[in-house]
């Protein structure tokens, strides 16, 4: 990924999460990882951006010296219920509007190991997004939305989604952050059908 002149149109590319590495392993975090792969992929690494709000990686999309689109990657320094002041101050610096946002965040309703794309919807109970929609005005940007499923038994929805990955889904979980950051790169490429052909499991 190559440096990119902030005058271009882009893309910005948000991963939802919480902030620490107590965090770090969490269901709620895979939003994160997705980011970090991404980055890895295009060779950068995050640097804190001028607002003090949030990590960024800025360049292009492509091979060094390509012409790609222009994509500023995020991570919120805020916490999940927070991310939306963040995400909204990026939003503004680079002067990238809502449709050319991509939230990429964990789903309950999906199972673990799939994955869904789309544009616009409900929050569905997510505190990220709800921030996202109340910062933005407007619930219109794209999601990839990563499956964790429901927690087994009773156990609460907060203190599942706040926990690490079980045993298992730790040894399945590279493929699942490797395939939502190809229908990343997939979206900002080819658009939002071809994206859901490939990659709505």
């Amino acid at each position: 990924m190559t440096e990119a002149p902030t005058g271009t149109p882009g893309w910005l590319v948000v991963g939802l999460g919480n902030p620490g590495p107590s965090y770090a392993g969490h269901r709620h975090n895979v939003g994160y990882l997705v980011c970090d792969e991404l980055a890895r992929r295009w060779g950068a690494s995050f640097k804190a951006h001028k607002s003090g709000r949030a990590e960024v990686v800025e360049g292009r999309l492509g091979a060094p010296g390509s012409d790609g689109p222009r994509v500023v990657l995020a991570r919120s320094r805020s916490y999940m219920n927070e991310c939306g002041g963040a995400v909204s101050t990026l939003a503004t610096f680079y002067k990238i509007p809502p449709t050319r946002i991509i939230a990429i965040h964990d789903e309950l309703d999906i199972a673990f190991g799939t994955l869904r794309v789309k544009l616009g919807g409900g929050d569905n109970g997510h505190n990220g997004l709800r921030s996202m929609r109340a910062s933005l005005g407007t619930g219109d940007f794209y999601r990839v939305r990563a499956g964790i499923g429901r927690p087994p038994g009773r156990q609460a929805v907060a203190d599942f989604v706040l926990s690490d990955y079980s045993k298992v889904e730790r040894k399945e979980l590279p493929f699942q952050v490797d395939t939502a950051a190809d229908a990343v790169e997939s979206l900002i490429t080819v658009g939002l059908e071809q994206t859901q052909q490939r990659y709505n499991s």
